[in-house]
């Protein structure tokens, strides 16, 4: 079997926590650049005090210590905010309304309500050169919006677990919006 058949087979045999069982919201297609609206939802959050991309993926086995502990399911897509390195998870229906689940030193809950932003899907690895690609991208094209303006940070949205090669990644880098 070809090395890229096999890959995609393991990645869909792979347990639902390694995949991501539940999308929060609808994919950017790779090379698409597109103004969304992202539904409100209850999110699991850790940071750093350093940036994202120097934090070494110790905030993404903060946030799995928290959901394999709890029994949560692993949601996509995960987002990083930049600098500080902020990571965080949304939580699903289920889990978003338990009440036994409490927030800890290391894991931080926020409500989120719905958010409009400026998406561009990229393919490959989750790399900070691919992010500040998609960024400078992204920031074009929303110079030919006339509708609307930037109101927060730039951050991105990582869509496939760490087990899916890096030329099968999908990955967004979002623009919070509002209407001019």
């Amino acid at each position: 079997m070809k090395a890229p058949l096999f890959l995609i087979l393991m990645s869909s045999l792979l347990p639902s926590f390694a995949r991501g069982t539940e999308e929060a919201y609808p994919r950017t297609a790779p090379g698409v650049c597109e103004v969304k609206t992202l539904p409100a939802a209850r999110l699991m959050l850790t940071d750093s005090a350093e940036g994202y991309f120097s934090s070494n993926n110790q905030m993404f086995g903060k946030l799995f210590r928290y959901i394999r502990t709890n029994d949560l399911p692993m949601t996509a897509p995960v987002e990083a905010r930049i600098q500080p390195g902020v990571m965080v998870f949304y939580m699903d229906p289920v889990s978003s309304v338990r009440t036994d689940l409490q927030p800890n030193a290391e894991v931080k809950f926020q409500t989120m309500p719905e958010r409009l932003v400026a998406a561009v899907g990229i393919r490959g690895s989750y790399s900070e050169e691919n992010y500040a690609e998609g960024l400078a991208t992204l920031k074009a094209w929303l110079l030919t919006q006339k509708e609307y303006e930037a109101s927060g940070d730039p951050y991105a949205v990582y869509w496939n677990s760490p087990f899916v090669p890096f030329f099968f990644k999908q990955s967004e880098v979002h623009i919070p919006l509002r209407k001019k």
